[in-house]
C-alpha cells in the first residue's frame, strides 16, 4: 500500500495502539487476548528495544504497530550472541490482508540489520513468516532452554552464519510471562467486548503441541 506512513511511536499512540492490539488479537488464540497488556507492560519492561518501536499510519490515524524485545541464544559452553524478538505485530481487523503487517515486519527487520542485530527469533506460524526469510530454529540448531525443537520456533539471521558451529537454547525474555489476572484487570480499563471460540484457537493449541524430532 503506497498510502502507508511508517513512523515511531509516541506517547500520545500509547493507548491508540492497545486498543489496536486488542481488537487485533481477540478471540484469535484463546477467549478475550492478553497481548494488548503486554503491549503495556513491555514499553517500560528492561528488554525492550525503543528504537524499534513502529507504528503505521494511514490518512493520519493509527492502524498497526510492531515492538521488540531484547532475547539471546545460549551455545553450549553458555556463551551468549545477543538476539531480538518481535511481537506484538497488530493491525486493525479492517485493515488486515492489506500488506499493512509485513511493511511494518520489512521496515524493522531492515533497520535491526542496520543497527548490526545478528538474528531475529520469534514464536509464530511458518506460513506466516518464512516469506521474510525465516526458518525453523532446528535448522540453525536453536532449541528452547529445555532442548525441544518447538514447530513455531522460528529464526531468521541478520548475521549470516552467526550460528554455525554451535548448538544453541533460545532465552525469550521474561516479558512474555504475562500474569493473566493483571491482563484481566487491565482489560476491565476497555470497552466491553464478549469472549468466544473460534477455530484459530484450535490451531493455535495444535500448533503449541507440535515439535519437530
Amino acid at each position: 500500500m503506497n498510502d502507508v506512513i511508517i513512523r515511531s511511536e509516541t506517547e500520545a499512540d500509547y493507548r491508540r495502539v492497545e486498543e489496536i492490539t486488542r481488537e487485533a488479537f481477540w478471540n484469535l488464540y484463546v477467549p478475550g487476548c492478553c497481548e494488548h497488556y503486554l503491549v503495556h507492560i513491555m514499553r517500560g519492561h528492561r528488554d525492550f528495544v525503543g528504537d524499534l518501536d513502529y507504528v503505521a499510519v494511514i490518512d493520519g490515524t493509527v492502524v498497526g504497530s510492531i515492538l521488540f524485545s531484547k532475547s539471546a541464544a545460549l551455545n553450549e559452553n553458555d556463551e551468549e550472541i545477543d538476539t531480538i524478538t518481535f511481537g506484538p505485530v497488530s493491525v486493525l481487523p479492517e485493515y488486515q490482508r492489506k500488506g499493512i503487517g509485513s511493511i511494518l515486519i520489512q521496515y524493522t527487520l531492515q533497520k535491526a540489520c542496520k543497527q548490526g542485530y545478528k538474528a531475529v527469533i520469534i514464536y509464530g506460524n511458518p506460513k506466516n513468516y518464512c516469506k521474510f526469510g525465516f526458518k525453523s530454529s532446528k535448522d540453525y540448531r536453536i532449541s528452547t532452554m529445555d532442548g525441544k525443537y518447538p514447530f513455531s520456533l522460528l529464526v531468521l539471521e541478520l548475521d549470516d552464519g552467526a550460528f554455525a558451529g554451535h548448538t544453541w537454547r533460545y532465552l525469550e525474555s521474561d516479558v512474555y510471562a504475562v500474569d493473566s489476572d493483571k491482563a484481566a484487570d487491565f482489560d476491565k480499563t476497555f470497552g466491553h467486548k464478549e469472549k468466544g471460540y473460534r477455530y484459530t484457537q484450535e490451531e493455535f493449541m495444535i500448533a503449541c503441541r507440535a515439535y519437530i524430532e
